[in-house]
């Protein structure tokens, strides 16, 4: 049996997504315009504030004037228009920003949770060590973000982004500066790709300043510390998709699922395993950088249903994933089915605060039946996106558009909602089949394919040897 439920589930109801799609939450179309001349003053840098990005500022210290980064927010806004800003001010600056796209995407989730029926846990401050040995790093790493800040995305040439080289090398040799590495290397990739930015037709402004926003409070003392409230759960992890982003220099797998607990409530549940790679190491191959991980490539390719034993969860909903600390069992667990019953009634993690941003926003939903008409919802209201699928899965454009069912994570980005197909059940040769990003986690089930993989045309295996020869010389 199948339970009816107020969530997106096997009998969505029209009235469900009208309620999501009910014009702007209150304030949000005012909070997006006050981001938006904040971040076109970083397009032509602090030590150039004209009327227009002095207005801009003002409009910012205004919005955040009942918030408590009041104070700083307005001593920065004066600094910088006296032209003496220091680090603290630009922490500020990035603070303020970040808590108006906070109340954004509040405004949003709390929307979706209201549209959804679904319950949230409340996230309970757990504070955290601030650990000094790294802050000669964090500062190196400040240093360029100013630079950056004072120049704006117009002024950035050659040396200005190779000028962060030091401190981002410096940065990935301390294991718990990772996270801050790999972000400040993909911006500098990406300023480097544009550079001279002066000479750029579009200037990527949303996305830039969210870069260097983030980049800023993770290089703050303390902000990279690890939380206290980590907790072990055990219990079984039902497996109902996976999202993989995939860059030049890094891949993370995010798996999505639900667990559950011995009397508990299920609650929805995120594993993320990342690894560094190279350009070249894309498709197919890039699940051989999981080969660490067999419970977990199992889990994904084979549907098992996997035994977790005093896995750490932290606060966020998400699994710090050790592989021998799950078991994958002879049960399997069709993803469908599990958000057929599971979906509607488990509780759905917090919201740490600096992951509060509408374009982080990614929510497991159920799509069935009539609701699906050529690849949008409710007659192109709420569009399935194609543009995410993983270069190394099976899903592809035609075979989302032919969808049934459709398993996806609900986001808003670029003033609208949308789903992110992640698994979909539909026909091929007329014969019904369920396709999953992490279908191929085990390898392509044709021999050929798998043979090529596995072969001489194994890139992973490749630069693995010549990096093994390396190492002995």
């Amino acid at each position: 049996m199948v339970p009816v439920c107020p969530g997106w589930g096997a009998l969505m109801l029209a009235a469900q997504a009208k309620q999501l799609l009910d014009g702007e939450p209150e304030g949000v179309a005012e909070a997006l315009e006050v981001v938006s001349g904040f971040d076109d003053v970083l397009v032509h840098g602090l030590a150039r504030v004209g009327e227009a990005q002095s207005g801009a500022l003002a409009a910012f210290a205004v919005a955040l004037a009942a918030c408590p980064l009041r104070d700083r927010v307005a001593e920065a806004v004066e600094k910088v228009r006296a032209g003496s800003i220091g680090d603290e001010h630009l922490m500020a600056l990035a603070g303020g920003r970040t808590a108006l796209l906070g109340a954004v995407h509040d405004a949003y989730l709390g929307r979706l949770d209201a549209a959804l029926g679904r319950t949230r846990a409340t996230w309970e401050s757990t504070g955290s060590n601030v650990e000094k040995e790294s802050g000669n790093l964090l500062a190196g790493c400040r240093s360029w973000l100013s630079e950056l800040a004072i120049t704006g995305w117009r002024g950035v040439g050659h040396d200005l982004v190779e000028a962060c080289g030091n401190a981002i090398q410096a940065a990935y040799a301390e294991p718990k500066l990772r996270r801050l590495a790999v972000l400040l290397d993909g911006l500098a990739s990406e300023l480097r790709a544009a550079s001279p930015t002066a000479t750029m037709e579009h200037v990527p402004v949303r996305r830039w300043a969210d870069l260097w926003s983030r980049a800023m409070l993770l290089s703050q003392p303390g902000a990279l510390s690890a939380p206290a409230a980590t907790t072990e759960v055990s219990g079984r992890l039902l497996i109902l998709g996976v999202d993989i982003h995939e860059h030049e220099t890094a891949v993370q797998f995010q798996v999505h699922g639900v667990l559950e607990e011995a009397g508990a409530q299920p609650r929805l549940v995120r594993a993320s395993i990342s690894a560094g790679k190279t350009n070249t190491v894309s498709g197919l191959p890039l699940w051989r950088l999981l080969l660490g991980y067999p419970q977990m490539l199992k889990g994904l390719a084979d549907h098992s249903v996997l035994e977790l034993s005093a896995m750490p969860l932290l606060p966020s909903g998400d699994l710090v994933w050790l592989d021998d600390r799950a078991a994958a069992t002879p049960e399997a667990a069709d993803p469908f089915a599990t958000a057929r019953v599971l979906l509607a009634v488990a509780v759905a993690p917090p919201v740490p605060p600096l992951q509060r941003h509408p374009v982080r926003i990614a929510e497991p939903v159920l799509l069935e039946g009539q609701v699906l008409e050529g690849g949008s919802i409710e007659g192109g209201s709420i569009e399935l996106d194609p543009g995410r699928l993983p270069s190394c899965g099976p899903l592809t454009p035609e075979l989302v558009k032919s969808a049934s069912s459709c398993i996806g994570l609900l986001r808003w980005d670029a003033g609208r909602w949308h789903v992110q197909p992640i698994a979909v059940q539909t026909l091929v040769k007329k014969k019904p089949v369920t396709v999953h990003n992490g279908q191929w986690a085990l390898g392509h089930p044709d021999p050929k394919v798998a043979k090529a993989s596995s072969g001489a045309g194994d890139t992973v295996a490749i630069l693995r040897e010549r990096a093994g020869r390396l190492l002995r010389k």
